[in-house]
């Protein structure tokens, strides 16, 4: 690529030199349009120009509200060219929600695309100080707009906040700077074996780190061509699997879920397929065998919007030999399991992961230094074991451990269990109070259309295989589960949701307490 005389950031760089290398190789598809390296090199500087134009730099906070397209590769890349910050934001959220992410994040514009007008002018209405009028038609010029508001937390080397996918509370932001993104690409490539000759089916939402830095980011890296679907389509999907011929995708258990559940899914042509990943949360056994049984292995990636995300990896070469399991450390990430008072468990035993990584978040946007890290390690709350060859496996959240009676359960080992069988789609157990045990499990089921469980079977089939305080006290069918917009399960929705006995239907034929002094 043509020097400027801009310079550039590193991230910018790193991705704009294959460009140099191979300019008329494909980058990205996206429907009917195609850019080749080339292409996708000018459609960023010139991106980049027009935030010039408008006063926006070095400093500036700059919002982006719009399915997935090259265009937000490029503002993302345009504004690690320029030394601002890229804020992604979450359209399946409410216009209230995206004003308050808003106006905390400090924008100093607030760019839309054509399909999200109407969202993105009722946020302006609400927060009109938090980012002005800025649209970007797909494939058009901008519209001139703000002059530059900096903010005064940002930090040299910072390039995105990404707002966390939990519905609960204040907004947070992790800030993920351009040496942590350079090193989670590094990271990905690694853990995935990703190198030019990959073709990549990219359809999770872009505002999330997930969708954009564990296979999108990479690949563009690496120089291999990306299919980029605006959004989630399980019949897009399998389409583009036979005649696009991917050799990787990357797909959250909800997605996996609907494809499976998709009439085109028995004939489905995935040969192509080298292998897919997958992550977000715990993998239900029973997707990942399904893939398996169709000949495409499951690869896993463990981590949040805090890591980058890529902290522990499955590697393809690996998956179908350690099913259920997370992987082991990527290349670069330190891990330890620790106990309550922070001590590091023994082979086999459950501990919360604690990480250091070059990849992870500088910190959370406008709370203290340091929140979220104990000792210099960053303490996910998450659960896990890990064997003797490091492989580990992730039991659930330490906010969803349900303690019964004084004995720890984790719900994933209830779900799996329940996810496989007849008639189940999917499975989420989560701990309800109760006066004598303090909380007991209940398992709430989604069934597959036009199918029936067969409930006093199931309850027979987990009560052969749990011990009994383990046991759900209650089974309850509901027609969807709370999800965030990443797919995992809201369960403190789900919670009150069933203490509210809204919306549920509560199976007869429950497990009862026991008489015995044991749940």
């Amino acid at each position: 690529m043509p020097d400027d005389g801009w310079g550039g950031g590193l991230l910018y760089q790193r991705l704009a030199r294959q460009a140099q290398r191979q300019p008329d190789a494909l980058a990205l598809q996206a429907g009917e349009r195609a850019l080749s390296y080339r292409e996708f090199a000018q459609l960023i500087n010139t991106t980049a120009r027009q935030f010039q134009a408008e006063g926006l730099g070095a400093g500036s906070v700059i919002g982006w509200l719009g399915y997935n397209s090259p265009e937000m590769l490029a503002a993302l890349l345009a504004c690690a060219k320029l030394g601002a910050i890229f804020v992604p934001l979450n359209w399946r959220l409410a216009a209230p929600e995206l004003a308050a992410i808003a106006a905390h994040a400090g924008l100093s514009v607030l760019k839309n695309t054509p399909e999200l007008v109407g969202l993105a002018g009722q946020v302006r209405a609400l927060a009109p100080t938090a980012g002005q009028t800025g649209q970007l038609p797909t494939g058009g010029p901008l519209d001139a707009g703000a002059a530059t508001r900096a903010d005064a937390a940002t930090q040299p080397g910072d390039v995105m906040r990404v707002y966390t996918s939990g519905t609960t509370g204040e907004p947070k932001a992790a800030v993920h700077t351009q040496a942590g993104m350079l090193a989670n690409i590094d990271m990905a490539l690694a853990v995935q074996g990703l190198t030019a000759d990959d073709r990549v089916l990219a359809v999770l939402p872009l505002f999330h780190v997930g969708g954009l830095c564990i296979q999108v980011l990479p690949a563009l890296a690496a120089g291999a061509a990306i299919n980029l679907h605006a959004r989630f389509d399980a019949a897009a999907w399998l389409h583009d699997v036979a005649a696009w011929r991917p050799t990787t995708s990357l797909l959250v258990p909800a997605v996996m879920q609907a494809v499976l559940a998709h009439a085109d899914w028995p004939a489905a042509d995935l040969s192509g397929l080298r292998f897919i990943n997958s992550g977000s949360q715990v993998v239900p056994v029973a997707l990942i065998e399904a893939f398996h049984a169709r000949g495409v292995a499951v690869a896993q990636v463990y981590g949040s919007t805090e890591t980058g995300p890529v902290s522990i990896a499955l590697r393809p070469d690996e998956a179908k030999r350690h099913v259920g399991s997370v992987g082991r450390p990527a290349p670069g990430v330190r891990l330890r399991l620790v106990d309550e008072l922070a001590a590091d468990v023994a082979v086999g035993t459950v501990g919360e992961i604690w990480l250091q990584a070059p990849n992870l978040m500088r910190g959370y946007h406008r709370l203290p230094a340091g929140a979220g890290f104990v000792s210099g390690w960053f303490a996910t709350g998450d659960l896990a074991r890990a064997d003797a060859q490091g492989h580990v496996s992730v039991v659930g959240r330490s906010r969803d451990l349900i303690i019964s009676g004084g004995e720890n359960i984790h719900p994933a080992e209830i779900e799996n269990l329940a996810a496989t069988w007849p008639g189940v789609a999917e499975a989420a157990v989560v701990g309800l109070p109760d006066a004598r045990w303090g909380e007991v499990p209940v398992l709430v089921l989604v069934a597959q259309a036009g199918r029936v469980v067969a409930v006093d079977a199931l309850r027979d089939h987990l009560a052969q295989r749990l011990a009994r305080f383990k046991q759900p006290r209650r089974i309850v069918l509901v027609e969807a589960l709370p999800r965030t917009a990443l797919g995992k399960v809201q369960k403190a929705a789900l919670c009150q949701s069933l203490s509210a006995a809204a919306g549920a239907r509560t199976v007869p034929g429950q497990v009862q307490d026991s008489s015995t002094g044991d749940p």
